[in-house]
């Protein structure tokens, strides 16, 4: 399994420079797509329901202040396996050339965001968990 700053870096490397906000919803739709296609999870640092769609605070605080991300410095894209790869991938190729606020848009469109911030209004700071099994179900039944 990689870390979340194993699977960002190979998206830096992969699609370049992004928004912080980019960034970290392809780590989630990355996360989630793997749970459906390779029946397990990508990622073993957690995603949160934040104001701004899915966050993982771990990246978070690898990319704290900086608008535009080219790299993560403590991440190794080459940790990857085939199989992520294939799953990154198709995923970049889905939604890498989608806007930061698209992607953001989206993800507060799908159960997983809303049920998680169940009881928070909005741009009000959660910290709840999207779980993996909250993904693979509704990822799962698209």
């Amino acid at each position: 399994m990689a870390s979340v700053f194993d699977v960002a870096a190979y998206i830096l490397e992969k699609a370049g420079p992004m928004s912080a906000m980019k960034l970290q919803k392809l780590v989630y739709y990355s996360q989630a797509w793997s749970l459906v296609w390779d029946d397990r999870p990508l990622l073993k640092e957690p995603i949160q329901a934040w104001a701004n769609g899915p966050v993982a605070p771990a990246l978070y605080r690898a990319h704290r202040g900086q608008f535009q991300v080219s790299s993560i410095s403590n991440g190794n894209a080459h940790k990857l396996t085939q199989d992520e790869r294939e799953t990154v991938d198709a995923v970049l190729e889905f939604y890498g050339a989608k806007s930061s606020q698209w992607l953001s848009d989206l993800t507060h469109q799908e159960e997983p965001w809303i049920n998680a911030r169940i009881g928070y209004r909005d741009g009000e700071i959660c910290e709840n968990e999207i779980t993996p099994a909250a993904m693979a179900e509704y990822y799962g039944s698209l």
